[in-house]
């Protein structure tokens, strides 16, 4: 496949035009399905679902002007003729896969078969935000402070403490599977004031927990994958941690 994988959408010239290479049409000419579904295990998380399809969330990306655009939900997608909603996936250009919980939402994506049709899809592009990001993942690690809340089994968890000009932020740190189409890991919203557990010491330690290379992006960047090949397109700032290095 081929990935846009974001921190916050669709918010400079620059990701932009990754996105319109990946394509390889304009956005006017390409259509769209969006997966709100992440979103749904947090306190107002259905506001946040309709906030992402009207674009009126803080992430541009529904509201890029596509030729169509879709709603694929995939909690509903188990009940459907499988034919029906695989059809409308491989009509897509592109999928664009929000934010919320990375748990959930990488869960659903395994639980609908998404993640197994999307690895059959070479000329999908799939666009990630935050969690939409996360949960692309072989493996990912999340921050949560608070127990998660919806449907998703991770391989680890554990408390932990991390400083903070305000003093100790304390997350259940926890690791588990995403769907598998690219082998890194993601941490996004790096070094943001209101994600203190991203800010570059928090964020080595939390890519420290992970076995698998991290890139660690701010909301001005993304990571783009073209024949399993990651390159970053930024605006701002990034970090690629290594286990191997």
């Amino acid at each position: 496949m081929r990935l846009l994988l974001t921190s916050a959408g669709i918010r400079n010239a620059t990701i932009r035009d990754a996105l319109v290479e990946l394509l390889g049409n304009p956005i006017a000419k390409s259509r769209a399905l969006c997966v709100p579904t992440g979103s749904y295990p947090f306190p107002g998380g259905a506001e946040m679902a309709g906030r992402l399809i009207r674009g009126q969330g803080p992430s541009p990306l529904c509201d890029l002007g596509w030729k169509s655009l879709g709603i694929l939900e995939l909690t509903a997608l188990p009940s459907l003729d499988a034919d029906v909603w695989r059809a409308a996936v491989r009509e897509a250009d592109a999928l664009l896969v929000g934010g919320g919980d990375p748990l959930y939402l990488s869960h659903w994506m395994r639980e609908s078969g998404l993640a197994g049709l999307l690895r059959s899809l070479p000329d999908t592009v799939y666009v990630g935000v935050s969690a939409g990001s996360m949960a692309a993942t072989t493996l990912f690690g999340e921050t949560y402070p608070e127990p998660p809340r919806g449907t998703g089994t991770p391989l680890s968890a554990e408390h932990m403490v991390f400083p903070t000009p305000d003093g100790g932020a304390e997350r259940t740190f926890v690791t588990a599977r995403g769907a598998g189409l690219v082998g890194f890991a993601v941490i996004p919203h790096f070094e943001h004031e209101h994600h203190p557990d991203a800010s570059r010491d928090n964020a080595r330690t939390w890519a420290g927990k992970l076995p698998v290379p991290t890139y660690a992006i701010d909301d001005e960047s993304a990571v783009r994958i073209v024949d399993g090949a990651a390159t970053v397109v930024s605006e701002g700032h990034w970090k690629l941690f290594d286990p191997a290095s």
